[in-house]
This record gives C-alpha cells, sequence and structure tokens, in this order.
C-alpha cells in the first residue's frame, strides 16, 4: 500500500501532462481550420496571426478557435515596428532566443496594435513582410 501511495503523484501527473498535450492539440486542429483562409498564416502559444491580400487577423488560440479576433487592413496602418519588450530594435538585430518580442502596428487613427511572438527569427520575418506589403500599398496610385 506504502508503494501504492508513492505512485500516486507520479500518476496524476501523467494525468496532467496528458491532459495538457490533448488540450494544445485541439488548439492546434482549431488553428489549422482558422488558417485555411489566409495566404499566410503563424500560431504560437501567445498569438496567432493571418493575412488575406490587405487584411491581418490575429487573436489568442483556444480550443473553439481563435479568440478575441482583431481585424486591421493595411491600408489603414502608419507604421510598423518591432519591439523586444519595451525596446525598439532594428530588424538587422540579432534578437536572443526567448524574448518577448512584438510587433506594432501604429495606425491611421493613432492607435497602437500589438501582435505578440515567441519566436525572435519568425518575428522579424513577418515584420519584413508586413513592411515590403506596406511599401507596395503606398506606392501603388489609388483610383
Amino acid at each position: 500500500m506504502e508503494r501504492g501511495l508513492l505512485w500516486l503523484p507520479l500518476l496524476a501527473l501523467f494525468i496532467g501532462l496528458a491532459w495538457a498535450g490533448w488540450h494544445e492539440y485541439r488548439k492546434l486542429e482549431a488553428y489549422k481550420l482558422w488558417a485555411t483562409s489566409f495566404e499566410r498564416a503563424k500560431y504560437d502559444i501567445y498569438a496567432a496571426l493571418g493575412q488575406a491580400a490587405d487584411q491581418l487577423v490575429w487573436g489568442r488560440p483556444t480550443r473553439k478557435g481563435i479568440e478575441p479576433k482583431q481585424t486591421v487592413s493595411l491600408q489603414s496602418v502608419r507604421a510598423i515596428a518591432l519591439y523586444e519588450g519595451r525596446q525598439l530594435l532594428q530588424t538587422a538585430v540579432r534578437v536572443p532566443k526567448g524574448c518577448n518580442v512584438c510587433i506594432e502596428l501604429t495606425l491611421d487613427t493613432g492607435a497602437k496594435c500589438w501582435i505578440p511572438f515567441t519566436d525572435p527569427e519568425l518575428a522579424s520575418n513577418w515584420h519584413n513582410l508586413l513592411q515590403s506589403l506596406l511599401e507596395s500599398l503606398e506606392s501603388t496610385p489609388n483610383p
């Protein structure tokens, strides 16, 4: 009986890990369904982000899907910046792994939107992509 009681915490840990794995699997499956309607998409534990034409949509991944969804048109974005915590980064700077990195979108209204990333390299790639999309939209003449 004493040996059984010693194994009980290990059993509880195993059940907890199995539940956490199933929970994360469900979030990934919901993300896969959500991401099919976008040209580009990214997923991490902080946020899911999708880009289709000039629309950006992001939110927190859950088992039921991406909630709450925020949508921004690139035509309403005035500036895009890359931040580590509260420090502005240059895109050429290498950010060490494990840092909190965000892309900040400054809108025409002056409002700021933050899109968090866990991978600094992925954040830098998205920053460069969004910057190039923004520049191509600005160079296109309006009818």
